[in-house]
């Protein structure tokens, strides 16, 4: 049986037990605010943060959280400080954040981003939990085995971010062998309708204003570069058990069909909603049955009309290389992640230009290939050991891709 359930087959539980990794960030924000729409419905178990102690320290004391992680090791005393007269277990570090994971949640959120999230997410499906999957990089950089571990244990993958859940929603309407292929739809983000040179010379300030979505600065620069569409159909790929060729992705500007899935009689089915990151993660938190979400009413009328356009793979190359990478496999998608997220960091820190993302990203999946590296990944230590070693040949190219001009 397929980790990802096509049909609605599980009983709810009248009170379900909840883990949020990356209960502070953005995904993690709009978790807990539907949490507390129905405290009578929820119970939480852990919560996780990177360093942001003190708003994880006031999550838990609002929602009782039996226990609390935050990623920084050196953190531990001011999460103790902050908790203290409360019942909560605190820890920190990596371990503290798996251990989280761990834990007997009916239903984990794992929604801490990067590499980073890998273990913790592991860490709840090898226990068999239902995980809602917001951290692209599990399946970007260990898709194979992470997908296998999970049919494996018997856990349940719903897939939390909004592209996916809606192909998620209308698979529903078929079955694998009347599939035809999947449409991943794309804002275009803020330089849609950009030129390739201005796109080039795009500052900070620019990438980050996204015409529709609000989201962390890294999605919001990779949404700009059209990378996170890449990542987007990589995580597909192995999400659906699809082929690149099965995966195709649409501008669509007004964000309000968030994927499609077309079927063999030609029947192409869609979901629709207020681009609201509440609206996939209550179908998440709610399944196999729906609950109320604070999401804005849908008025296609008001909207007025619906635009599509095919991609521009040329002033948005980073599409083209996540394609790339997916046919190649054997941890290629895992340099892909590893040097983009390196990229980034590079163009937030003023090293490089936003278009130079793109050109390092693709020098280093060269320079991978090139040197033989490419293998089959069976293992967390494995992807860990890619993303590392891709981070580092990333930051050894940076310096050349710094100085050259498109």
């Amino acid at each position: 049986m397929s980790a990802v359930p096509l049909r609605n087959n599980k009983a709810a539980t009248a009170v379900r037990s909840v883990t949020v990794l990356g209960a502070t960030g953005s995904i993690g924000d709009s978790t807990m605010d539907l949490l507390r729409a129905s405290p009578d419905r929820y119970r939480v178990e852990a919560l996780t943060a990177h360093t942001n102690v003190q708003s994880l320290a006031k999550l838990a004391r609002e929602f009782g959280a039996r226990y609390v992680a935050v990623a920084d090791p050196t953190r531990l005393g001011e999460l103790k400080d902050a908790l203290a007269g409360t019942r909560t277990e605190c820890g920190a570090g990596e371990s503290a954040v798996v251990e989280a994971a761990a834990r007997p949640a009916d239903w984990v959120m794992a929604a801490v981003s990067g590499a980073a999230g890998l273990k913790p997410a592991l860490a709840a499906v090898d226990r068999g939990a239902t995980v809602a999957l917001a951290n692209k990089e599990c399946l970007v950089c260990a898709g194979d085995f992470f997908m296998e571990r999970a049919t494996k244990a018997g856990a349940c993958i719903l897939p939390a971010d909004s592209e996916h859940n809606a192909l998620f929603q209308a698979l529903s309407s078929g079955n694998r062998a009347e599939l035809v292929r999947v449409i991943i739809t794309a804002s275009g983000g803020p330089f849609r309708t950009w030129s390739s040179t201005d796109i080039e010379q795009a500052t900070l300030a620019q990438a980050l204003k996204h015409p529709n979505w609000s989201m962390g600065q890294k999605i919001t620069i990779d949404s700009a570069s059209m990378m996170n569409k890449g990542l987007e159909v990589i995580e597909a790929a192995y999400l659906f058990g699809l082929t690149a060729e099965e995966i195709d992705v649409l501008v669509h500007p007004q964000s309000i069909i968030h994927g499609m899935v077309e079927f063999s009689d030609r029947s192409v089915v869609a979901q629709l909603g207020a681009p609201d990151m509440r609206t996939p993660i209550a179908h998440c938190l709610g399944w196999p049955d729906r609950i109320v979400g604070p999401a804005a009413k849908l008025d296609l009328a008001k909207i007025g009309q619906l635009t599509f356009e095919a991609p521009d793979f040329a002033r948005f190359p980073g599409l083209r290389l996540a394609y790339e990478a997916l046919r190649t496999g054997r941890g290629a998608t895992t340099v892909y992640n590893a040097a983009n997220e390196v990229a980034v960091a590079a163009f937030i820190a003023g090293k490089i230009r936003f278009g130079a993302i793109a050109r390092l990203v693709e020098a280093t999946l060269e320079a991978w290939i090139r040197a033989g590296n490419l293998s089959p990944l069976t293992s967390a230590d494995d992807a860990i050991a890619v993303d590392h070693n891709a981070r580092n040949k990333a930051v050894t190219l940076l310096p050349q891709i710094a100085l050259k001009a498109s």
